[in-house]
C-alpha cells in the first residue's frame, strides 16, 4: 500500500474549460437522434457530472441502450474535434507545473474516458506532471474511482481531491480523503460550501499552498476555510 499522500486533479472545470466542446458533442449526439439541442446557457449544468446521467436528465430516457448510443454519439465527436477545444484556465498549467517541480506527487481522477484525459494533458504538454490517470466510463462513478486508488495503494488517503464540483468533494470524502473545492469552474460557491470541502479556493496560485499540506502530512481531520 502506497503511504503517498498525492494532489488528485479533477480535469473539465477545474484544469481545463470544456464547455465549447462538451456542448458541441452534446448537440452532435442529441440532434442525430431526434432531440432540440441545449443551449450554450444550460452547458454548464452538464459539465462534471457523468455522461449517462446527464442524457438521462436531458432525455428523460431510461433505456441503457438509448444512452449508451447517445454517448457513443457524443463521443465520435468528442474524439475528433471536441476535446481540442478546451481551454486552460489562466495560472492552473504554471501551478501544477510549480507543485511537481517541487516534488509534490499529482494525480488525475475524472469521470471523462482516460484516453480523452491523456490526449488533453498531451495537448497541453501538461501530461509529464502527472504520475498517473484515471478515468471513467458508463456506470463508473468518481467515488468507486477513488476508493479503488485508495484501496489499491496507488494513493493513501491523506490524499487531496481538488475539483470544481460537489460529486468531488462527495466522493473524496466517501474515500476518507481530504478535498479542494476550487471556485473558478462550474461549481457555486453555494454547492461547493455545502458539499463541505476541507478548504475552498478562489485561485488557482492557492494551490501551492497545498505543497506543505501534501508533504508533511498535515492532520486530516483539520478543515480549511476560506
Amino acid at each position: 500500500m502506497s503511504r503517498v499522500a498525492h494532489l488528485v486533479f479533477d480535469l473539465d472545470g477545474t484544469i481545463s474549460d470544456p464547455a465549447v466542446g462538451i456542448g458541441r458533442s452534446i448537440n452532435y449526439a442529441l440532434e442525430h437522434h431526434g432531440y432540440s439541442p441545449v443551449s450554450d446557457a444550460e452547458v454548464a449544468r452538464w459539465i462534471g457530472p457523468p455522461l449517462d446521467l446527464s442524457f438521462r436528465a436531458m432525455t428523460g430516457s431510461t433505456s441503457a441502450d438509448h444512452i449508451a448510443a447517445l454517448v457513443s454519439k457524443y463521443r465520435e465527436r468528442y474524439a475528433d474535434v471536441g476535446y481540442a477545444e478546451n481551454v486552460l484556465y489562466p495560472g492552473v498549467p504554471e501551478a501544477i507545473e510549480a507543485l511537481a517541480s517541487r516534488g509534490v506527487p499529482v494525480g488525475l481522477c475524472t469521470s471523462k474516458r482516460v484516453d480523452f484525459a491523456e490526449s488533453i494533458l498531451r495537448l497541453f504538454g501538461l501530461r509529464h506532471h502527472f504520475r498517473f490517470l484515471d478515468g471513467g466510463d458508463i456506470g463508473i462513478r468518481k467515488t468507486r474511482q477513488l476508493a479503488a486508488l485508495v484501496s489499491s495503494g496507488t494513493i493513501s488517503s491523506d490524499s487531496f481531491m481538488i475539483g470544481d464540483r460537489s460529486v468531488d468533494v462527495e466522493a473524496a470524502m466517501a474515500a476518507g480523503m481530504r478535498s479542494v473545492g476550487v471556485l473558478w469552474g462550474y461549481g457555486s460557491l453555494e454547492e461547493l460550501t455545502a458539499a463541505g470541502p476541507d478548504r475552498l479556493m478562489r485561485s488557482p496560485h492557492e494551490l501551492l499552498d497545498l505543497r506543505n499540506a501534501v508533504q508533511s502530512g498535515v492532520d486530516p481531520g483539520v478543515r480549511w476555510r476560506l
